[in-house]
């Protein structure tokens, strides 16, 4: 092969790779969210203001997602302390329930940011028809989604976070 066609060659790749890369990556929904003060704010602004990140979509009433949460809660510093990670835990508690949130998040002594999508908006604009589903985002973009949680994911979203600093 000569030398015009190895490059080519590399060249279809990278736009290959490139193509490949763009259909992993899915954009961030602009639903309104509320902090626990009730201020309103949404997933793009917190995205444009941090270069990575975890949400996790998480319920009051769901316990692997609390079980989720705790986990990480766990380790949650030395992820900070070696990524830079911010995490945002987003409740979707409906006004029946959202009222459960704050008792329960000063009870766990969860040490990341917790916001509140009562109406919804955010979990259907992400296409999540159940909890927990936990994203990086890097850099304003989706870049790993997961939904469900058993014992030990954390470390495979660990393992996951990193590849992205």
């Amino acid at each position: 092969m000569n030398n015009h066609n190895q490059k080519i060659k590399f060249i279809l790749n990278l736009f290959a790779l490139l193509f490949v890369f763009s259909l992993s990556s899915q954009n961030i929904p602009n639903a309104e969210i509320k902090t626990l003060d009730g201020d309103t704010t949404n997933l793009q602004t917190i995205a444009t203001n941090n270069d990575l990140l975890i949400v996790s979509l998480w319920a009051t009433w769901c316990t692997p997602c609390k079980n989720e949460l705790d986990a990480i809660n766990d380790e949650y510093d030395d992820w900070v302390e070696e990524t830079g990670v911010k995490l945002f835990a987003i409740s979707v508690d409906d006004s029946r329930t959202v009222k459960n949130v704050k008792p329960m998040v000063n009870g766990k002594g969860w040490e990341f940011e917790i916001l509140l999508d009562t109406n919804g908006d955010l979990k259907k604009a992400l296409g999540a028809p159940t909890v927990p589903v936990t994203l990086i985002i890097k850099n304003g973009e989706i870049v790993f989604r997961h939904s469900g949680y058993n014992p030990g994911a954390e470390d495979d979203l660990f393992e996951e976070l990193k590849k992205y600093i």
